[in-house]
């Protein structure tokens, strides 16, 4: 249960400083994001072939 609420409170806080960024900031953020859990998971693909 404290993990839930946990977890919810660090929702509204990135949500509520998302809010007060401007847009393009934030899509560009989106976008590392976006793109550092794509690299992550080719990544661990990979190595999951290999094994």
């Amino acid at each position: 249960m404290f993990v839930l609420v946990a977890a919810l409170l660090l929702l509204g806080v990135a949500l509520g400083a998302v809010a007060h960024l401007p847009l393009p900031v934030t899509l560009a953020a989106a976008a590392v994001i976006g793109l550092w859990l794509a690299v992550f998971a080719a990544r661990e693909r990979l190595a999951r072939r290999t094994r």
